[in-house]
């Protein structure tokens, strides 16, 4: 499947090409949000329980201007063995133009294998604004305020 918005250029690296090429970077459904990224390991990776590795892709990206890439977990491999993306999301900057690996940690009780073509990951496009930083005396005031984590409580909200 492939996207409707604006153009993602992609670069095969030596890890993604012959003699087993990686298939692109794809959405496995018409209203997937993120594309499948697949390992571009030459031999088997094995994820320790507590253990983390950066798995490569075998691609390099140019996303389109105004927008990043977040790598993100697959939902699936998280609560069937414990796997996730350590810095989740992990940002792509749009200048970035190196190979995009996945940081990935085994939360698990279990060694997890990591095999060439298996999805390890997924690819978020997602438009960004840069912010103007001010520097001020004072903040608008809000209900909330200063109220940190925990500050809105834990059972349900009453009243309207």
């Amino acid at each position: 499947m492939s996207g409707t918005g604006a153009p993602l250029r992609i670069r095969r690296l030596a890890g993604a090409e012959a003699p087993d090429p990686l298939p692109l970077p794809t959405y496995a459904t018409a209203a997937a949000v993120g594309m499948d990224l697949a390992a571009a390991v030459r031999t088997p990776v094995t994820l320790a329980p507590g253990g983390r590795a950066l798995i490569p892709t075998g691609f390099a990206l140019e996303l389109p201007a105004g927008h990043e890439g977040q790598v993100r977990p697959r939902s699936g491999w998280a609560l069937r063995h414990g796997v996730t993306v350590l810095n989740s999301p992990g940002t792509i900057d749009p200048d970035y133009r190196g190979e995009l690996q996945v940081l990935l940690i085994n939360l698990g009780d279990a060694p997890v294998v990591i095999e060439r073509g298996q999805r390890v990951a997924q690819l978020v496009v997602a438009p960004y604004v840069t912010a103007r930083v001010e520097a001020v005396e004072a903040l608008s005031d809000t209900a909330r305020g200063a109220g940190g984590f925990g500050h809105t409580g834990h059972g349900p909200r009453t009243g309207s």
